[in-house]
């Protein structure tokens, strides 16, 4: 969903200048508030994975000590 945000906001920007118009300081804004949003939502991403990766190492060092304290 966000990426059609920045599209659409890639379009309008694109639009206005076509028209030989300035975009707005505010049309601006939040096109740069979307992709700092898509970046940061990509960083997030990122690290949840490297989480869930360092949860499941744990899990099965877990399970090896079990099977070594058998």
């Amino acid at each position: 969903m966000k990426k059609i945000a920045v599209v659409f906001a890639s379009a309008s920007l694109m639009a206005l200048a076509a028209c030989g118009e300035k975009p707005a300081n505010e049309t601006a804004n939040a096109s740069n508030a979307v992709v700092e949003n898509v970046v940061e939502n990509a960083v997030n991403a990122a690290d949840n994975a490297a989480n869930a990766a360092n949860e499941a190492a744990n899990a099965a060092n877990v399970a090896g000590n079990a099977a070594n304290a058998m």
